[in-house]
């Protein structure tokens, strides 16, 4: 069952709204203009759009990993491909930690599920400002062992009511990690991305097709990697990660793979992961904290509207 309840916060021109269910972002705009997508309140969010995934993104090849010699058998949410998808908590309802006007502080708690004893609590704040919407996550491991985790977030980019396909997107990623399209899992290591691959320079979006992990994410001055969705009367829409988040998974939403967004049509994924596909039986990238310790990861949206 998907909770009604949610969570508005403004300030600075922004405004946003985030769901109880899965600390979804459900709305983001600025000055009124619409940031990411949206879906219907009390209503399962269409393709996963905005929710957290943890405590692992993507996909885990047959439930199965191995962690400091044990063996662990999740359960299997993609049934039909055999795989364990998107983690444990987007369909939960986060607790209610604090809030303001410009801010709203949520968190849940991982442990004990089939394949997964590692008890972890993961806070996720989520606050408006002038400098647009910033998430960030904290995890602790409330266990007494070490626990393995990875962290994405489901983040459709919208740049006002411009169709995705008049936009172009910048994403300034020099690598990626080739996935079989089956079952959308590793097949060969990372490498250099191919020209039909390449985002470092905006492309438009007319005829492109990714449902692609990239990494090798060039970093700025702050230490942020910025991805950018452009509309062509100037709305533009950027989301930006912090060193802790070194891949982005981006994702085209088409009606011709029977994954139309509804209302939209074609629109556009841009994830923000700490890991890639299969990171807990792979071990790449993937975050292990020792008994108590904490981990802290920043992410977010601002909005370019015309002059």
């Amino acid at each position: 069952m998907i909770s009604m309840s949610e969570h508005e916060i403004a300030a600075a021109g922004y405004h946003a709204v985030v769901s109880a269910t899965g600390a979804g972002l459900r709305v983001l705009r600025r000055g009124g203009v619409a940031l990411t997508e949206t879906w219907a309140p009390g209503t399962k969010p269409p393709l996963a759009a905005g929710l957290v995934l943890f405590p692992w993104p993507n996909r885990t090849r047959d439930g199965r990993f191995t962690f400091d010699g044990a063996a662990h058998q999740l359960e299997l949410s993609e049934p039909e491909l055999h795989n364990a998808s998107h983690g444990l908590v987007r369909a939960r309802d986060w607790e209610l930690v604090d809030a303001g006007e410009a801010f709203v502080e949520q968190a849940v708690e991982v442990g004990g599920e089939p394949g997964w004893p590692f008890p972890l609590r993961h806070v996720v704040r989520h606050e408006v400002g002038p400098d647009g919407l910033t998430a960030t996550h904290r995890v602790t491991n409330t266990g007494t062992g070490r626990a393995p985790f990875g962290l994405g977030i489901h983040t459709f980019l919208r740049a006002g009511d411009a169709p995705m396909d008049d936009c172009t997107l910048q994403v300034p990623a020099s690598r990626v990690q080739p996935v079989e399209r089956q079952r959308n899992l590793p097949e060969g290591p990372v490498r250099d991305v191919t020209p039909e691959e390449d985002l470092r320079e905006p492309r438009g979006l007319d005829g492109l097709w990714f449902d692609t992990p990239f990494t090798g994410l060039a970093r700025e001055g702050d230490g942020r990697a910025r991805c950018w969705l452009r509309a062509p009367d100037g709305t533009s829409a950027c989301l930006w990660t912090s060193a802790e988040l070194g891949w982005v998974q981006v994702f085209t939403a088409d009606p011709r793979n029977d994954k139309a967004y509804p209302g939209r049509g074609r629109a556009l994924a841009v994830e923000p992961m700490s890991c890639p596909p299969d990171a807990l039986a792979s071990g790449d990238d993937l975050v292990v904290l020792e008994a108590g310790a904490s981990w802290t990861a920043q992410w977010g949206i601002s909005g370019v509207l015309p002059s």
